[in-house]
């Protein structure tokens, strides 16, 4: 699947601007502060060529006529020594005013782009929520994290770092550019001539560099990709002893990585030499074209010191910008890959979209669904009536879990692919906000978050009284193996629930489902961890507390079923039989096969308790 798209500078430059709302006047003013550093840095050559050739040579000084006043030139062929305390004093003055400028700058810019960054991660935050659940599948979490970690610091430094460079580097090049031609205009010439060279030079590196940061920013992804399941499995790595296997997985992944970045490495390398030997050529050609206009006189030794002070400022702001722009093209990629999150479509209601209390008949009419072109669902049709206990049975791929996901719109039914229908009403035309609201869920594989169990069990309801969640533990059968913990009810489970065993997840996880009071109760094969006997005192419990909600039961296990009103099997896909207990075991069929399989004698004797057979 694809997982980038390129965007136009345009896209690129509107993103930027949207984030930047609330911060201009910090980048504003630290732009301001940094051209009146470039111009403080720009008076200190001047000083130091009116000391060398007014104060040390006697030349008269041609001065501005603000400062005419200032300067007794009289005083200053008598007796020029104060003049040199005056130079020294505004060469301080100067690197005073460059060290407040700095000061300023820099506090304006780190407020400025924290605003920014904290912007760009809360929208990108944000609109990862609102993704679709088959966007999330499509998509290694890694390479999510990735997105939303490395590749927003790269386009932080961009925005914040970078671009201030360019403005001032701009700014320093115009303001000396003038001095200097002001000064001399052929020498001015000769040092500015290497300019465009360096510039087209950088343009060049440009353009091949940013393939390479791209193909290098995506090995990042799989390498961090590859972290992440490591550490989120490392139970099942230690209990199939793929230590060495994973080490080895890591280490390819790694190995490329830091090929490619050698390779940049190398890249960048033979800009920086050339952009070396182009800054030696241009302060070479400076000082044989400053000596030989010193020695003729059409050049002062105060003015050709202040030249080559001028020089020496340009080259290295004129080869930075070639590193700024390679820099840009790494935040070029990573504008792209961020760009991909959030141009992504967001889920949303149709414009006629419903907030209705759910109540009726729930019909699936003539549905079929794939994942990616594989069929999963065919031509699937059947009622569950309001308020039953209606059960599904099938073997392992033949769409139980799919029909789930249907009914709670994780996926949407496309046009052709039939109707989900709850009292009449499409689910399509309900908000999907208040249809997951009103459609509690325990999925196969229950995730827990890394808080405490209390917190865990209170995610669908945070201000349910203390009485009503314990005693949604209680009915899951998870409440006296709670208390018996450490810290009870305000123990931290470890990332995904780790500390408890699978049964105590989903027994957790069904309380948190049933803390949300929904009519609508799914069960998706979530007593599977659960010894017979447990899920036998967990059905009994949910029978009289579940009398007046719409229970959907999906498991394998015939005992955790038999007792629903009705019972769906499904078979590749497609119904294979609807019925109750007692009529599915009186004729021969897949139900019947697997009541005679899994029916030993304790099962038969837990049954016999219940009441039921």
């Amino acid at each position: 699947m694809e997982t980038q798209t390129k965007l136009s500078r345009r896209e690129k430059t509107d993103m930027i601007l949207r984030h930047l709302r609330g911060c201009w006047g910090f980048f504003a003013g630290a732009v301001l502060l940094a051209w009146m550093n470039t111009i403080c840095n720009a008076l200190v050559p001047q000083i130091i060529s009116f000391t060398v050739d007014s104060v040390l040579g006697g030349k008269a000084p041609d001065l501005p006529g603000l400062l005419r006043p200032l300067i007794p030139l009289d005083q200053l062929r008598t007796d020029p020594r104060p003049f040199l305390w005056l130079a020294a004093g505004a060469v301080v003055l100067a690197a005073a005013v460059r060290g407040v400028c700095i000061y300023g700058m820099r506090v304006n810019l780190s407020k400025g782009s924290e605003g920014f960054v904290k912007g760009l991660r809360d929208n990108l935050y944000s609109h990862i929520q609102r993704l679709s659940f088959e966007w999330h599948t499509a998509h290694a979490t890694g390479d999510i994290i990735q997105r939303c970690t490395s590749d927003v610091e790269v386009i932080r430094t961009f925005v914040c770092n970078q671009l201030m460079e360019v403005v001032r580097t701009v700014f320093l090049i115009v303001l000396y550019s003038a001095i200097m031609l002001a000064m001399n205009w052929r020498l001015a010439l000769v040092s500015l001539a290497f300019i465009p060279v360096t510039g087209i030079a950088s343009g060049v590196f440009y353009g091949k560099i940013s393939s390479r940061f791209k193909v290098a920013d995506e090995a990042e992804g799989e390498l961090t990709t590859c972290a992440q399941e490591n550490l989120t499995g490392v139970r099942v790595v230690r209990a199939f002893g793929r230590e060495r296997f994973e080490i080895d997985r890591f280490g390819e992944k790694n190995d490329r990585f830091s090929a490619l970045w050698v390779k940049l490495g190398h890249v960048l390398s033979v800009y920086w030499a050339s952009g070396s030997l182009l800054t030696a050529l241009q302060v070479m050609a400076v000082i044989v074209a400053g000596t030989v206009a010193a020695v003729d006189g059409s050049l002062s030794l105060g003015d050709f010191q202040a030249f080559v002070i001028y020089n020496s400022a340009l080259t290295w702001p004129v080869r930075s910008l070639g590193r700024v722009l390679s820099d840009m093209s790494k935040a070029g990629v990573s504008m792209d890959r961020v760009g991909y999150i959030l141009n992504s479509s967001e889920e949303k209601d149709g414009p006629e979209a419903k907030r209705v209390k759910l109540g009726g008949d729930i019909v699936f009419d003539h549905v079929s669904f794939g994942y990616e072109g594989q069929k999963v669902l065919e031509d699937v049709s059947f009622t569950i009536p309001w308020g039953s206990t209606f059960a599904i049975l099938g073997g392992t791929g033949s769409g139980k879990s799919t029909l789930v996901h249907l009914l709670d719109r994780l996926y949407d039914l496309g046009e052709g692919q039939g109707t989900i229908t709850i009292g009449g009403v499409d689910i399509r035309d309900i908000s999907r906000e208040e249809l997951r609201r009103q459609v509690g869920l325990v999925l196969q594989e229950p995730f827990l978050f890394s808080q405490t169990i209390r917190e865990n069990i209170a995610a669908t309801r945070p201000d349910a009284p203390e009485e009503e969640l314990r005693a949604a533990a209680r009915i899951a059968c998870v409440d006296e193996a709670i208390t018996e913990l450490a810290d009870g009810y305000g123990t931290v489970v470890g990332e995904r629930g780790v500390t408890l065993s699978g049964g105590q997840k989903q027994r957790v996880a069904i309380a948190r489902m049933l803390l949300q009071n929904a009519p609508v109760m799914v069960f998706d094969d979530s007593l599977s961890a659960v010894d017979a006997e447990t899920d036998a005192r967990i059905r009994a419990a949910l029978k009289e507390r579940m009398a007046q909600a719409t229970v959907v039961l999906i498991s394998h296990r015939v005992t955790t079923l038999m007792q629903a009103d009705r019972i769906l099997v499904l078979d590749g896909g497609r119904v294979a039989d609807v019925g109750t207990h007692g009529e599915l075991i009186s004729r021969p069929g897949i139900y019947k096969e697997i009541y005679d399989i899994q029916m030993s004698s304790d099962d038969r004797a837990l049954v016999a308790e219940g009441g039921e057979a």
